[in-house]
Order: C-alpha cells, then sequence, then structure tokens
C-alpha cells in the first residue's frame, strides 16, 4: 500500500490539482479521479472512482457557490465512508468569509454555519483537518468543530515577492483600501521594507463612502494597494482615486484572492488607474482571467508542505 497522499478536486479546482502533483517532490502525490455529470433535475452523480481505502485523501475545492460547497462536503463524506485513513479538505477561497458576525439582528453568520456544515463530516480513522488561506477574518478557524482541526495558512510569501515584483526600483508605499487592513498591510510593508498607508473613510449611507484622509505621504512614490480578496473592485478604486490626488506617480494592485464577479476586472482594466493588478490562484476566476491581462500567482508551493507530511 502506498503511502503518498491521494489529490482529488472538485471540477473548478483541476488546475491546483494538477500544480500539486506536477511540483510534489519524488511524486509524492497521487491524483485521484472523480466522475461526475449532472441530472435533467439539477442534481449531480459523484463517484470517487480511484480506491481511496488506507490511503490519506486530500480534498481541494473552494466554497466559491453552494454547489461547489455542497459537491466538497459530499466527496468528503464519500472519502470517509469508503475507508480514507486522513481527511485532508484544501479550500483555498472560504466562501461567507465577510460574513463572520452579525451586526444586525437577526443576521445569519454564514462563515460559522459553513463551519458547522464541514465539521459534520465524519472522522476519518487518523483525523480530519482543513486548510484555509489568507481569512477576512481571523476567529474563522475556531468555527469548526467536532475534531476538524482547522489551519490557517498564510500566503505572505506569496504576496511578498508580487510587492517586490511590481515595486521594482521604485519608493514604493504599501497601502490598503480601508483602516481595517492596517494591521496586516503594516506587518507586509515592515517584512518588505516599505513604507505603509492606509485611507479614512466616512460612510454616507450603504452604498456611498468618502475618504476624507490618508495618513502617508506618498507623493511621487508608486503606491501598491493590499485587500485580502478583490470582488467588485470599487473600494479599490475609490482608493486608488485618492491616493493620485494625493500626489502617488503610479499605482498597483495585489490581492490574495481574485474573485471578480462579472465584469469587474474588465472595469478596473478600463479605469487605467492602475499599471498592474495581481492575485494569486486561490480563486478558479483568476486563472479563467489570466488571459486578460491579470497577473496570477500559484498557491501550490504553499500547500506542499502540509500535504506532504509523513503521517505516521
Amino acid at each position: 500500500m502506498t503511502n503518498r497522499p491521494l489529490v482529488f478536486a472538485t471540477p473548478e479546482y483541476h488546475y491546483l490539482q494538477a500544480a500539486l502533483c506536477a511540483q510534489a517532490r519524488d511524486g509524492g502525490l497521487e491524483a485521484g479521479e472523480i466522475a461526475t455529470h449532472p441530472f435533467p433535475d439539477g442534481e449531480r452523480y459523484l463517484r470517487l472512482v480511484t480506491p481511496v481505502a488506507g490511503r490519506d485523501v486530500v480534498l481541494l475545492g473552494g466554497t466559491i457557490d453552494d454547489a461547489s460547497t455542497l459537491t466538497l462536503f459530499d466527496l468528503a463524506c464519500g472519502a470517509v465512508h469508503y475507508g480514507a485513513r486522513r481527511l485532508t479538505l484544501v479550500i483555498p477561497y472560504y466562501g461567507y468569509a465577510t460574513m463572520e458576525r452579525a451586526v444586525k439582528p437577526g443576521e445569519v453568520v454564514t462563515a460559522k454555519t459553513r463551519a458547522a456544515l464541514f465539521s459534520a463530516i465524519p472522522p476519518a480513522s487518523y483525523g480530519n483537518r482543513v486548510l484555509l488561506m489568507d481569512l477576512h477574518a481571523e476567529g474563522i478557524p475556531h468555527y469548526f468543530e467536532a475534531g476538524l482541526v482547522a489551519h490557517h495558512v498564510y500566503c505572505k510569501p506569496l504576496i511578498k515577492q508580487m510587492i517586490r515584483e511590481l515595486g521594482g526600483d521604485h519608493d514604493v508605499v504599501l497601502a490598503c483600501t480601508d483602516a481595517g487592513r492596517a494591521k496586516w498591510v503594516e506587518s507586509l510593508a515592515n517584512d518588505v521594507g516599505v513604507t505603509a498607508a492606509f485611507v479614512f473613510k466616512r460612510r454616507h449611507d450603504g452604498a456611498h463612502t468618502e475618504i476624507t484622509a490618508i495618513d502617508a505621504q506618498v507623493a511621487g512614490k508608486r503606491v501598491i494597494l493590499y485587500d485580502d480578496m478583490i470582488r467588485t473592485g470599487g473600494s479599490l478604486i475609490g482608493a486608488a482615486r485618492a491616493y493620485l490626488r494625493a500626489g502617488a506617480s503610479s499605482l498597483a494592485a495585489i490581492a490574495t484572492h481574485g474573485v471578480f464577479p462579472g465584469d469587474a476586472l474588465h472595469r478596473l482594466l478600463e479605469s487605467r488607474l492602475f499599471t498592474d493588478i495581481a492575485c494569486t490562484d486561490s480563486h478558479p476566476r483568476a486563472r479563467e482571467l489570466a488571459p486578460l491581462g491579470l497577473r496570477v500567482a500559484s498557491i501550490a508551493p504553499l500547500l506542499l508542505p502540509f500535504l506532504q507530511e509523513q503521517v505516521l
């Protein structure tokens, strides 16, 4: 019986399965095959084609939508049922991460309810764990229960590399779109050896905010904006314009999770505010949009050390 972990992926994450297995040292990971197809009523057929009995099983899949979430859950339950020795869920993009607490009465803390769903997966004989990446809120790993051990994998090495590449020989300021990410941006800036900056906002209503101040001198400098995720890009554009008004010589944007729904990337590119926009491939949308000029870095090297651990 081989000790190599067996790696499966939901359809959206086949690119990550291929990258991990290709980069694993000495062929240390084996790609598993899944059969899936939809039924006319919208239900779907799933089968773990590669036998999992006695194997350490890795399941790759983001909670990028409800269907993908349930596919990941169903496959995980199936892997344990058919005898997986140890189960590792890899969720590079954890959807609903911004719904980590209730602000108004009656709001559902969806980040917590999704964690409860995955915590209901039966335990494999050597246990279950989940790998999560650059979460919007640090407390989310504590939502997982019932023996499902959560690990927060930080993408800092990749982000720092992007900052250095996009900064080049310029005098760089690392900035964020609001004060909420200030500590994380300050930590990144200190590691790279550049100045950190953030903006102050005044919210007028649910849809409109006004930037009132910037806390650093950016005149004549290249400003690189970092956020954990880019969705519609509205806050990014607002902050970018504020930094340009403050005298920034050029702008670039970096995110861990490039979600870019609809025409979000197109609008960012059409704004002509940014010389470069970069992110990791934690969300499959980034790989889809790379041909349009989005710079994309693979998260596979960050995950490999966790997946090639020797399990005794």
